[in-house]
């Protein structure tokens, strides 16, 4: 009897000390898993709020603002005058391609004209060491008189100058340079520059 009591007292003994072992160690894993679930929680807010506000601080550097030049009628003829459009550019050769995209859309308001005729298409567009390379479709060089085609090559020269005022032009039509413009046989002395298309073909 007294080795049965006695076993039933360490088998007691041993099974409260089981228990507080359990419970120390479930309480110490339940401490460590609530300590390591809430370590990474304010870290990661932080990253996600992070990564997209990165392109929006950049943005306002990359926005240009380009000239698409118009004809305006004068008292003796017509001038240039320029309309600008703000383009917020990814890519070094989107603000010239849109100011090109508005320019042979034509004119939507006011008194300004163009003389580009409807239909012609930006073929290409490449600006790279002061140089400005225009490629449009066969439209171009379609109808009107001298006064039309000077204005309109001054238009191209002009808007493509719009933001390096000094760049040299090259106007390709359907790939090939245009040297003779219109059936009146207008000549043109590539590459065209403000400086002297201003000399050479007044409006």
């Amino acid at each position: 009897m007294k080795d049965q009591q006695g076993s039933n007292r360490i088998s007691s003994g041993v099974i409260a000390a089981v228990s507080a072992v359990v419970v120390a160690v479930g309480g110490g894993v339940a401490w460590f898993t609530s300590q390591s679930s809430n370590t990474p929680t304010p870290s990661n807010p932080s990253g996600r709020i992070e990564q997209p506000a990165q392109p929006s601080t950049r943005q306002p550097a990359n926005e240009q603002t380009p000239n698409v030049y118009w004809l305006r009628p004068t008292d003796k003829n017509v001038t240039l005058v320029p309309q600008p459009i703000k383009v917020a550019s990814i890519r070094a050769s989107q603000p010239l391609e849109a100011a090109f995209q508005s320019l042979l859309a034509g004119p939507t308001e006011g008194t300004d004209s163009t003389t580009i005729p409807k239909g012609t298409k930006l073929l290409g567009l490449k600006a790279e060491n002061d140089e400005v390379h225009v490629n449009l479709s066969e439209d171009f060089t379609k109808g009107g008189g001298s006064t039309s085609m000077m204005g309109r090559v001054g238009q191209i020269v002009y808007t493509a100058t719009t933001l390096n005022p000094k760049a040299k032009v090259y106007i390709d039509v359907d790939g090939k340079p245009l040297d003779v413009l219109g059936g009146e046989g207008v000549e043109l002395q590539q590459p065209l520059t403000r400086e002297n298309f201003q000399k050479d073909y007044p409006l």
